[in-house]
């Protein structure tokens, strides 16, 4: 899927921040598309950019997104503008970049005030990639094929923890 193919059929919208939040926010992106769900991904700032993050917020929907996934680090407000001026679920990745390594980011991102709800994830890739799997489980309420790909997903994981119990046991025994 080349990139104008998977922003004309976007169903989730990543935004950041600041460009300096891509390392972190790809994972979103990349876990997306081991789900085959397209996306679109965007730098909008709560503080620099207002007009924008509200006018981004407010057209989602019409532009046929389902689900938001909004990463900031520091005071966090993005994800709250983004809740605040849509009615499509929202994720918010508390994103380590201040001097506080993203705690600051996870009290903001899960203090919403009562009627503007924010899923908050971990900090950083984990809630990255945690962000994009909840975002595929909330599709996948309505689409089959992305509801299969969930549970191979959760089989994958069921593997590989087998084989790490196999590894350790083979350990094990090779110290008696």
């Amino acid at each position: 899927m080349t990139k104008s193919e998977r922003e004309r059929t976007a169903v989730v919208g990543i935004l950041m921040g600041s460009d300096t939040d891509l390392p972190v926010m790809s994972e979103a992106g990349n876990t997306l598309e081991r789900f085959g769900i397209a996306y679109e991904m965007e730098v909008v700032s709560a503080h620099r950019t207002p007009a924008r993050a509200h006018e981004y917020a407010t057209t989602a929907a019409k532009r046929g997104l389902k689900v938001l996934i909004v990463g900031a680090g520091a005071a966090a407000h993005l994800a709250g503008v983004m809740a605040a001026n849509t009615t499509l679920p929202v994720i918010g990745v508390p994103l380590a970049s201040s001097a506080l390594n993203g705690l600051d980011a996870l009290l903001a991102t899960v203090q919403m005030p009562g009627g503007i709800p924010v899923a908050t994830m971990a900090i950083d890739k984990a809630g990255a990639v945690n962000a994009a799997i909840f975002a595929a489980e909330i599709l996948g309420l309505s689409d089959p094929e992305i509801a299969r790909r969930l549970m191979a997903h959760k089989e994958e994981l069921v593997r590989g923890v087998a084989e790490k119990n196999a590894r350790l046991k083979q350990q094990l025994a090779e110290k008696k």
